[in-house]
């Protein structure tokens, strides 16, 4: 026993010394562990990166689906500047035969005599003029690939609220937040100021004769609580309408979004329901609308409908326009729908987009209705602006 005490291993270091080399060993461990996780980085960096790139494109491609509907091609703007829009064709449901009564939401269907309107013959880059009696597409350009359809989207904002509101001579308060949304966002007024109430009637005349964003969004927030409540209620129009396909709003006023998408043929889908309210039909057909003078206003405010005071002059005799809203995005240009009734006492529907300017939209129409419904000549030589 006590040789083997003896025997015992006696270190000629001290403990601290021990402890520092323990420790030295320690760290060099951690250091060879750290370079192999390093160099193991490296190799597995161009698989990740591959692997961001696919997950990346896959989100693209599914919101890409999301906006356009059917994996159609967004509109202009989207991601790229002054690019052509090609949206999918959205196949028109099939008219009702001779006898029947149409049943559901409008629909206007293409047939072999639907004419294809030459690329020259307009400037507007889309177009869909539509027989409502018929319920057919007489000629279109472009009319089912989908657009950002500017403050045409108003026309529903207008419709919607009217089948929510009840009282039209309730007030509503503008509040600067309303005020600074139509600023910032560099949208047409009506003139109506923060802290000053309005008549809820003369909320839709401001939103669609001079295309008052304060208007519009003061509308959808008294008839929902907020806008985005207000978006929820366009949308569910949207799809009562059968245009679930290709349309889909995100705002009340009509500011450039890659959401904000749909065809000229879906806003005359549309018009043509805003239009059989009767104080939708109202409003859309009104040329000038005063609002007496207030306090905010001692002289008062004059609306007007400029596209409907203008094109009176420069249409076919025997064409009497009935009702219209214009529109402006730099995505979507000159915008318009408008409904008419011809000299043969029908009523038609004529939506174009992507003209140069609002006269030229103006002349569009006005050429668009004389060729298609057999009207007589329009002057249709455009003033300078």
């Amino acid at each position: 026993m006590e040789n083997n005490r003896n025997n015992r291993y006696t270190y000629s270091t001290s403990d601290a010394e021990r402890a520092r080399r323990r420790a030295q060993r320690i760290a060099a461990r951690k250091r060879r562990e750290r370079a192999r996780r390093i160099k193991m980085i490296k190799r597995m960096a161009p698989l990740l990166v591959l692997l961001a790139v696919v997950i990346l494109v896959l989100i693209g491609v599914l919101i890409g689906r999301a906006v356009t509907g059917s994996g159609g091609k967004a509109p202009d703007g989207f991601g790229k500047a002054a690019a052509t829009v090609q949206g999918p064709l959205h196949r028109v449901p099939e008219g009702p035969e001779d006898g029947e009564t149409p049943e559901g939401p409008f629909a206007a269907s293409t047939t072999e005599a639907t004419a294809q309107i030459p690329a020259d013959e307009i400037i507007s880059g889309y177009a869909v003029v539509i027989d409502v009696d018929d319920r057919t597409v007489l000629a279109e350009k472009n009319a089912f690939d989908v657009i950002s359809p500017a403050s045409m989207t108003k026309i529903l904002t207008i419709l919607v609220a009217a089948e929510h509101i009840t009282n039209l001579d309730d007030t509503f308060t503008v509040t600067r937040e309303i005020t600074d949304y139509a600023y910032v966002n560099d949208c047409s007024s009506a003139g109506f100021m923060p802290d000053e109430k309005v008549p809820i009637r003369d909320l839709f005349y401001g939103t669609i004769l001079p295309s008052g964003a304060e208007a519009a969004l003061s509308l959808a927030i008294y008839t929902s609580g907020s806008h985005e409540a207000f978006v929820d209620l366009m949308n569910q129009k949207a799809e009562e309408l059968g245009l679930g396909e290709t349309a889909h709003f995100a705002n009340c006023v009509g500011v450039f979004d890659e959401s904000n998408v749909c065809t000229v043929y879906d806003i005359a889908v549309i018009l043509k329901a805003a239009m059989d309210n009767d104080f939708c039909r109202e409003v859309l057909s009104q040329h000038i609308y005063d609002i007496p003078a207030n306090d905010f206003h001692p002289e008062g405010i004059s609306l007007s409908n400029l596209f409907l005071r203008r094109i009176e002059d420069h249409i076919a005799e025997g064409i009497e326009v009935i009702g219209a809203k214009t529109g402006y995005v730099s995505q979507a240009g000159s915008c318009a729908a408008s409904m008419a009734t011809g000299t043969d006492g029908k009523t038609y529907i004529c939506v174009t987009a992507k003209a140069g300017s609002s006269w030229s939209a103006i002349y569009d129409h006005a050429a668009l209705y004389e060729k298609y419904t057999g009207a007589g000549d329009a002057d249709t030589t455009a003033p300078e602006e």
